[in-house]
This record gives structure tokens, sequence and C-alpha cells, in this order.
């Protein structure tokens, strides 16, 4: 696994009032959302980059209401029509 290291200033963890550690699993669980919800990477890559299971990640998903499966509505539009 490769680490990634983000500098940022002390006031941070003050105004939020987490811990450095607490900052660290809402910035993986925030970049594994984005990614996802952009179709970028799969749930089980997602739930991987937050450190997660895939049950907790679609909790998570859920507390965030962002959308667990992604539909294109024209396309299931044509699928509808075709039956």
């Amino acid at each position: 696994m490769t680490t990634l290291t983000i500098e940022l200033p002390d006031e941070v963890y003050e105004t939020l009032q987490r811990s450095p550690r607490e900052v660290q699993k809402e910035v993986r669980l925030a970049a594994a959302i984005r990614w996802y919800s952009q179709g970028v990477i799969s749930q089980e890559r997602a739930a991987a980059t937050a450190g997660l299971d895939r049950t907790d990640f679609l909790m998570a998903l859920a507390r965030e209401k962002v959308d667990v499966f992604h539909v294109d509505l024209e396309q299931l539009a044509r699928e509808i029509s075709r039956e």
C-alpha cells in the first residue's frame, strides 16, 4: 500500500474538533465517495479505499445521501420501452 501525506495547518484540527487520525479517516472516506459517485472506482474498491467493509461503505453513502446505484435515466427509459 502506498502512503499519501497531506500537510494541513494545525488550526484545521482545532476548527474541526477532531484528531489527525479522525481527519485521516474522513479524508479517505470523502475521496472514496467522490471517486465512487463519479464512477471512477467500484463499490468494492471504494470501500477498501475508505478502510471499510462494503456494508459500512453503503451505510456511509446513505448518510451522505449519495446514490448507491448509478442509473442513466435515458438508458433506463430505452430498456423499459423495449419490454
